[in-house]
């Protein structure tokens, strides 16, 4: 048996480590482009259809849809182009590795994020992030419902999980109490969502960008979570 590391550091990645909502944006001006605007709507609406159905974000998997319904339009292909070389290092936010680097020197840091057997991997790579943390990147469908698996892999006396969705901070700590301090980087649309911030409790650790958890020590953090 593995002996528990006495802290593990639990990093999401979009809209946490890097810009997701920039990469939104440019992607929908790109297929604007490509597509037109009719056409570019279209593939939202096929994209939220299918997040609605798998409980994730699926970029390519909408674009198979889209192509179902436009078998004849060429035009997918500079798409999928699009987002496969996408340079997604520059859409980390400021301090991201920085953060990374820290936490590293203080334990165990993986990756913890939701998504896709493919773009989302390739994200993660593109972006430095698979460098920066030596390979350890776990990808669930709901990260959530999985921490018997994330804690059999990363076994810890405590974690701390940076995520910028609060539905996702509130159910790990409902599950691991006070094992964990949860960290809320106002970061994203999620993360200012009037209706989400008054539906779910505020995080052991707030800050406003991820680069903001430099100022804090070690002790601090834990603390923050074995105080709730």
């Amino acid at each position: 048996m593995t002996q528990p590391a006495p802290v593990v550091f639990l990093l999401d990645v979009d809209n946490t480590l890097l810009d997701n909502d920039r990469v939104v944006a440019d992607l929908r001006a790109h297929m604007t482009q490509v597509f037109g605007a009719e056409r570019q709507e279209r593939y939202w609406a096929i994209f939220e259809n299918l997040r609605d159905e798998l409980g994730y974000a699926d970029y390519l998997g909408a674009l198979q849809r889209y192509r179902v319904e436009n078998p004849h339009d060429p035009h997918f292909l500079e798409v999928s182009y699009y987002l496969l070389a996408y340079p997604f290092a520059d859409r980390l936010f400021p301090g991201a590795l920085d953060v990374i680097a820290r936490f590293r020197g203080w334990g165990k840091t993986t990756i913890l994020s939701d998504g896709d057997v493919v773009f989302q991997p390739r994200k993660i790579e593109r972006s430095g992030l698979f460098k920066a943390l030596d390979g350890n990147a776990l990808i669930y469908i709901h990260k959530e419902q999985d921490l018997d698996d994330v804690a059999k892999r990363y076994p810890a006396a405590h974690y701390v999980l940076v995520d910028d969705k609060l539905r996702i901070l509130t159910a790990v700590k409902k599950i691991w109490g006070n094992r964990l301090t949860t960290v809320f980087p106002r970061q994203g649309h999620y993360a200012h969502d009037p209706v989400v911030l008054v539906t779910y409790p505020p995080a052991d650790v707030t800050v406003d960008g991820v680069g903001d958890l430099l100022r804090y020590d070690l002790k601090t953090l834990i603390e923050a979570g074995t105080a709730t």
